[in-house]
């Protein structure tokens, strides 16, 4: 949950940069206010898939400066 449709945007972008595809969700799709970006895992990923994925999302959160922040720091850096 990133709650901002820039933040969710930018960051899809970053991730999808990096090899890793997902979608920015914002409204009308969720609720204002609630942005997200959805991933879908399958069994046929094995670990070390996993294991790029969690890499570039931690990349990508950290060069936006999400990575520790709950809800409501995400909302007071970002706004809704």
């Amino acid at each position: 949950m990133l709650y901002n449709a820039k933040l969710a945007q930018e960051m899809a972008r970053d991730l999808y940069q990096e090899g890793i595809y997902v979608v920015g969700f914002f409204f009308p799709v969720v609720p204002k206010g609630q942005a997200r970006i959805r991933t879908q895992l399958s069994a046929a990923h094995e670990k070390e898939h996993l294991d790029r994925g969690l890499a570039a999302f931690e990349k990508v959160g950290k060069k936006h400066g999400v990575l520790g922040l709950g809800k409501k720091e995400i909302i007071e850096k970002f706004g809704k």
